[in-house]
């Protein structure tokens, strides 16, 4: 099983942060410059995560305003407590808008960087009802301690108080919504009490221990540190060498923009100054060099799948020519701004991670002369580099790019 809907409890006041942060949802805390759900939202991404709902309460216009500015093309639905449900109510009430048989549980206020397709499989393998993802810990207080046996079946869940070791609940699960919505419960409940230590006995809930990041912006003292360590690190273009890889947008990058339609043929594919012959440092330089491209003329019915292929067998050959290499091209058809895969979605770069495991996004460019390409790259967690070919009024600082040039070539030259 494949999961692909997330849960997200957003409705937090965030009571121990209101000296810090005034009226706002505690998910909507500022860190490193942007609200702590957008690292949350991206990280679930970067697993494979494709729909949201989002469970809201207290000031929920103020996630709801962000999300349709910071992430227009989210799949996303939400639902509203009008009075406080508990966190089983609330997650009970987001299920109505769920599509899929199981899925992800997690807080907007809290990052666990869990393998969230490795717990959705020992929630299959085992019938589970419910799956917990559980963080080993040292000398801690603030959590739940959860016991499970040899087969990580969840034995108890014993009460807040000092542990020296242990693990422990992290706030992240896998439910099969037919086998919860089938338990008797109230409208508003707990559900680390009136669900799992009520039912943790019937052994139907499965726990499974990850070393993954873990922070919770509840605590201030996390809420601190997450400035730091969530902060992006400054991008320096003498950091680059053979480890790191190249994404490029095609159209007013590599080839002549033709503005207000599409590419048809390999007659109208023109390469920019300087392109190809400026690839052979290109791939000198960098590991990999991926092209990912939106191409909705095929999706719209413009032009054909075929044609695109042949305009792609121009670019390439005249790159292979001039002593560069391409190594993957990535392209989005649909018409659906929703589509995983359509930028600033960042798809087509978890794509391109799955077929070279090797890439490592952190240590990735995309250079694009759109701010729907620096979205994607910031989504997927890359660098950004703006050319300003077709779009001349972008100027730094901005928050999606690193760097500005005016061109791939004058890029190039910087390396």
């Amino acid at each position: 099983m494949h999961l692909k809907q997330a849960i997200i409890l957003a409705g937090g006041l965030g009571t121990r942060l209101r000296e810090a942060v005034p009226d706002l949802p505690k998910c909507m805390a500022p860190v490193a410059g942007r609200p702590f759900l957008y690292y949350v939202i991206n990280y679930l991404r970067s697993q494979g995560i494709e729909k949201f709902i989002f469970s809201l309460g207290y000031k929920h216009e103020v996630i709801l305003e962000w999300l349709e500015v910071q992430f227009a093309t989210l799949n996303n639905q939400y639902t509203f407590e009008d009075q406080p449900l508990g966190t089983g109510g609330a997650i009970r009430l987001a299920t109505t808008k769920a599509t899929e048989e199981h899925v992800l549980v997690t807080n907007g206020d809290t990052l666990f960087k869990i393998d969230v397709q490795k717990l959705a499989e020992v929630q299959m393998s085992n019938e589970a009802e419910c799956t917990l993802a559980l963080k080993p810990m040292t000398n801690f207080d603030r959590y739940g301690v959860v016991k499970i046996d040899s087969n990580n079946v969840v034995q108890d869940f014993q009460e807040k108080k000092q542990y020296s070791a242990g693990l422990i609940n992290g706030g992240v699960y896998v439910l099969d919504l037919p086998k919860f919505k089938a338990r008797p419960l109230t409208e508003k409940f707990s559900f680390e009490k009136d669900y799992l230590e009520k039912y943790c006995q019937e052994k139907k809930f499965y726990g499974i221990a990850d070393e993954g990041y873990f922070i919770d912006i509840g605590i201030p003292e996390d809420y601190s540190r997450a400035q730091k360590e969530l902060q992006p690190p400054q991008f320096e273009l003498k950091e680059i060498d053979r480890s790191w890889t190249l994404f490029l947008d095609r159209d007013g990058v590599i080839n002549i923009d033709k503005d207000g339609s599409y590419i048809f043929t390999p007659d109208e594919f023109i390469f920019m100054d300087g392109s190809p012959d400026l690839f052979k440092k290109l791939t000198d330089t960098f590991s990999h060099i991926i092209v990912v491209t939106n191409q909705r003329g095929v999706g719209r019915g413009l032009m054909t799948e075929e044609s695109l292929t042949s305009i792609h067998h121009k670019m390439k050959d005249g790159i292979n020519k001039s002593g560069g290499k391409i190594d993957a091209i990535y392209y989005c058809t649909a018409n659906d701004r929703l589509n995983p895969e359509r930028k600033p979605n960042p798809g087509m770069a978890y794509r391109a991670k799955a077929d070279f495991p090797e890439i490592d996004l952190s240590k990735s460019v995309i250079v694009g002369n759109n701010v729907s390409d620096m979205r994607f790259g910031r989504n997927a967690g890359m660098h950004t580099v703006f050319v300003s070919t077709t779009t001349k009024n972008i100027h730094l600082p901005h928050p999606d790019i690193d760097l500005l040039f005016e061109s791939l070539a004058d890029f190039a030259k910087a390396l």
